[in-house]
């Protein structure tokens, strides 16, 4: 397979991939199937990790050709319940079976055995995983150079596919602000598990505190700017006395987790810089997360698939980065600029009582929450669920007009 067109003598592989989660083995794969030598280079993969670990019917689909969901460890999660601890009240959303566009319901992998089908499908397909740390990158005309601890490593061209904290983003790119990074943090939970997803919205810091059932223990967690003036260990506190009030531990065994998550602003997104003539970002390391949910299984598995699709194609990084802006930025610009709004008080307050009330409102949530509603249409669907008015003051109340 001849990568951007040409071959570059004396090369390791034709693709460097650095990082080898869902954006990475995705790329990868892909990539082996129509010839090409892939280099993943990951020494820690695959790995339990710091996230809900929903995977939404379109990202399962997204990956139906490399393994059968039936045979990853995860909790079909057919529900949802909302809760304001404060107020002592909650609304449950059921996730199949409502809305026009119902769908399978949401699936919560364990990542450790979820990134491991990933990878060891890219495998079969012939890539190779070096797990070598690398610790430097330079991107040249011929190509890049990757300094490993097992080495010198040349390639024709370099995926970062190495999340938020990217070392390929920091060299051919920059790095993120602080202001463009979230932080999820939380505990594991082990040895207890559930049946259904909780969430809790929250204004004070913004965001929502969550517990996703996995199969043999729950991810409760909470995420916020990161440069919202609260630190990491006020977080964890806040999410310790959450699990005290809710019980929905159940006494279970908790371990601490801290991540950083790209939460990029709806500037950000109108103006992605993702690739070069010899490189390329996928996944968190270019920034392609939910800033609202905070999902990135989808858009990383599709932007792994999008930049294989544009090397196969003949290497154009023009056609990869139109793709990125037109079936991810533009959704993902939409969900930002909701974002301030979606966690006000007066909105959280709304859609409790939407929840309780509407079934309108139930059905619009649960495509949300499964990954069946774009925030494309999000705005109309909200204006149809007249059937208390409570829609239209949620809707008012987070100026939808300007999106």
């Amino acid at each position: 397979m001849r990568v951007c067109g040409v071959r570059v003598c004396g090369v390791h592989t034709d693709v460097a991939i650095v990082g080898a989660g869902p954006a990475g083995a995705r790329a990868a794969y892909v990539l082996a199937r129509h010839g090409a030598r892939v280099t993943l280079f990951d020494r820690s993969h695959p790995r339990e990790k710091p996230c809900g670990g929903g995977v939404t019917g379109r990202a399962l689909a997204l990956v139906a050709d490399t393994f059968d969901a039936a045979d990853c460890a995860a909790s079909v999660i057919r529900s949802a319940r909302f809760i304001d601890s404060r107020r002592g009240q909650s609304a449950f959303v059921l996730l199949d079976g409502h809305g026009a566009s119902a769908g399978s319901a949401l699936l919560v992998a364990s990542r450790a055995t979820f990134d491991a089908a990933l990878l060891a499908a890219a495998e079969r397909a012939g890539a190779v995983l070096d797990r070598s740390r690398v610790v430097n990158v330079t991107v040249e005309a011929s190509g890049a150079c990757l300094e490993t601890t097992g080495g010198r490593r040349r390639a024709a061209f370099v995926i970062g596919a190495d999340g938020a904290n990217s070392l390929v983003r920091r060299r051919v790119e920059t790095a993120f602000r602080r202001d463009q990074l979230s932080i999820a943090t939380g505990f594991f939970a082990h040895g207890v598990t559930s049946d259904e997803i909780v969430i809790e919205l929250t204004s004070d810091p913004p965001g929502y505190i969550w517990s996703f059932p996995r199969p043999d223990h729950l991810a409760v967690g909470i995420c916020a700017q990161a440069d919202a003036g609260v630190t990491a260990e006020a977080l964890r506190s806040r999410i310790a006395a959450w699990i005290t009030a809710t019980g929905i531990a159940g006494g279970g065994r908790l371990d601490p987790y801290s991540w950083p998550i790209p939460s990029l602003s709806a500037r950000d997104f109108d103006s992605l810089d993702l690739t070069g003539p010899r490189w390329g970002l996928v996944g968190d390391a270019a920034g392609l997360v939910d800033p609202i949910t905070r999902e990135g299984i989808y858009f990383a598995l599709a932007s792994g698939q999008w930049i294989a699709d544009a090397l196969i194609a003949g290497g154009s990084m023009s056609v990869y980065g139109s793709r990125v802006r037109d079936e991810a930025g533009s959704e993902l610009g939409r969900a930002a600029r909701l974002k301030a709004g979606f966690f006000r008080p007066a909105f959280i307050g709304l859609m409790m009582r939407a929840l309780q009330q509407s079934a309108g409102i139930r059905a619009v949530m649960a495509d949300l929450v499964a990954g069946r509603q774009p925030y494309a249409t999000l705005k109309w669907r909200l204006a149809k669920t007249l059937e208390v008015g409570l829609a239209w003051r949620a809707l008012r109340s987070v100026r939808l007009k300007s999106v």
